[in-house]
C-alpha cells in the first residue's frame, strides 16, 4: 500500500510542538489595524493552540506529523 500524502497548504499553516500539539497564526492581524485596541492587536501576534475539536482533521492532515 502507498505511502499517505500530507497536505502541503495545511503543512505550510500549522507548527507542532514537542508534545505534538499544533500551533496557527491568528486572523484579523495583517490590516486595518487602527480600530482595533493595541491589546487585541498583541495577542493577535502570537500563535495559537488549535481546538481539540479540530484534532481529527489535523489527524487527517498530517498522516505521519510535521517536522
Amino acid at each position: 500500500m502507498p505511502k499517505m500524502k500530507t497536505r502541503k497548504a495545511a503543512a505550510k499553516r500549522f507548527k507542532q510542538t514537542g508534545t505534538g500539539k499544533f500551533m496557527h497564526n491568528c486572523a484579523n492581524g495583517r490590516h486595518i489595524l487602527t480600530k482595533k485596541s493595541s491589546k487585541r492587536k498583541r495577542r493577535l501576534g502570537h500563535a495559537a493552540e488549535v481546538k481539540g475539536t479540530e484534532m481529527s482533521r489535523m489527524k487527517a492532515s498530517f498522516p505521519y506529523g510535521l517536522d
